[in-house]
């Protein structure tokens, strides 16, 4: 590789995300205002999903029946949802949407998921 294709790629690289990456937004987050996603916002995204939906109400079942394979299930299906979220982005689609501000981290989210976990797993695993 020679100096001049070294060059460009690091001028490339170093420009902000512009007009060109316009369409990251569109894809990610179709409805987006402009307004930059706060970290509260995008836990509030992630959670109104329907695959969250599901698992909220599975999470909810589980609990109430006291079943500890139940929330064993549910928790591996909310480990699952997690690594989709934050692992299986193959073209980088969310990195560029961070860069853009028409999405956030998604630590909240995932605290929230684990905090909910350990706590269906030690409410169903006690004796009654």
């Amino acid at each position: 590789m020679g100096p001049l294709r070294r060059g460009l790629i690091a001028a490339t690289a170093a420009l902000p995300p512009g007009a060109a990456l316009a369409g990251t937004c569109d894809t990610v987050r179709p409805g987006w205002d402009g307004v930059p996603v706060t970290i509260w916002g995008e836990a509030a995204a992630l959670f109104s999903t329907p695959a969250a939906l599901f698992l909220l109400a599975a999470s909810a079942t589980a609990t109430l029946l006291r079943s500890a394979w139940g929330a064993l299930v549910v928790c591996v299906l909310w480990s699952g949802l997690t690594m989709v979220i934050t692992a299986a982005d193959p073209g980088g689609l969310r990195a560029l949407a961070r860069s853009e501000g028409c999405a956030a981290s998604p630590a909240i989210f995932i605290a929230a998921v684990a905090l909910l976990c350990g706590a269906m797993i030690l409410y169903t695993t006690r004796k009654r």
